[in-house]
């Protein structure tokens, strides 16, 4: 986790708020969230941001540097984004679309989709593991959409001038070695994957980690988590055998690698589909979605361990706007 600009909103939040309670309505977040968020901080930073007490939140002296530090830096950061927007959206841009993608299987129908129904535009794209970033992008307009994601009781903050909408959501399967034993099994128990070492990724602002928390909770046990990994690391962990881990629904197995539907579906993931509220993007948003929604069962067809669960379970994830 590395210090990010949302970092120091959060920070500058809490201060002003005086609470977590309040700062949390300001950020619209959970209070937990938020303060599971403050304490990813204060380990990041190496010190106490806030003493709390029964009135509320006091900031450290090591806090009053770093709200110092913040409240110098964040004015110049917004004059910046505001400068960005006025220069790379000139009457709206409307020969530009620039989308974003989370680590999810949506990204190349969202470009096919756009250039088909908006065939003049020059689309660009870029991608990253938190979504947090990607949402301040919409609202501000320096991006005109995106491919997020969140789970269940988890679900991604309203954001001012953001779209939000659920696409589909689907099972989260099991990543495992091909050798582990538990590979010749059609599906697999979470309880007997608990006996393994878990590869994860790093705790972030999608919540993904805070929500499998809750499913492990339920059993009463939580995973060893040793190894914290993203993408294609986290790929070779499993496929070295050091590991299991989970993976999307559409992940195709890779050798190596076994893909398998864990055991009465106990933990989801819903994609997402977020634009800004105004501009060509949002003006033919209705036939894109469908589009990207064909896509997607595209995209389950090509995964042959999704295609079969699907086959089993006809009345589930099916995606919106599809047809």
């Amino acid at each position: 986790m590395e210090l990010e600009v949302r970092h120091l909103r959060v920070i500058s939040a809490i201060a002003e708020g005086g609470s977590l309670t309040r700062a949390a309505v300001t950020l619209r977040m959970t209070q937990p969230g938020l303060s599971a968020q403050l304490r990813r901080i204060e380990v990041m930073l190496g010190g106490i941001i806030f003493e709390r007490g029964q009135s509320g939140v006091v900031p450290t002296p090591f806090g009053e540097m770093v709200l110092t530090r913040a409240r110098a830096i964040l004015p110049g950061i917004d004059d910046l984004l505001a400068d960005t927007v006025r220069a790379t959206r000139p009457g709206g841009s409307p020969d530009r679309i620039r989308l974003g993608s989370v680590g999810a299987p949506l990204l190349a129908d969202l470009v096919l989709a756009v250039r088909s129904v908006l065939p003049a535009a020059t689309v660009s794209t870029r991608g990253q593991y938190s979504q947090s970033p990607f949402l301040d992008d919409l609202a501000t307009g320096r991006l005109d959409a995106a491919v997020l994601g969140d789970n269940p009781g988890y679900e991604l903050p309203p954001q001012d001038r953001v779209v939000l909408r659920p696409l589909v959501t689907e099972p989260v399967f099991a990543l495992l070695p091909a050798a582990h034993p538990l590979a010749l099994q059609k599906e697999v128990s979470l309880h007997q994957l608990l006996d393994d070492d878990w590869a994860m990724p790093r705790p972030d602002s999608d919540r993904s980690r805070e929500y499998w928390a809750t499913v492990f909770a339920s059993m009463d046990r939580q995973p060893r988590t040793p190894y914290e990994a993203e993408g294609r690391q986290l790929v070779e962990i499993v496929r070295a055998g050091l590991a299991v881990s989970f993976c999307q629904a559409t992940f195709i197995e890779v050798p190596g690698v076994a893909v398998r539907p864990l055991a009465g579906s106990p933990v989801w993931y819903r994609h997402v589909l977020a634009w800004h509220d105004v501009g060509q993007f949002a003006a033919h948003c209705d036939e894109i979605v469908s589009r990207v929604g064909a896509g997607y069962l595209a995209v389950c067809a090509r995964a042959p361990v999704y295609a079969r669960w699907r086959e089993r379970h006809p009345d589930q994830a099916r995606p919106c706007g599809a047809g």
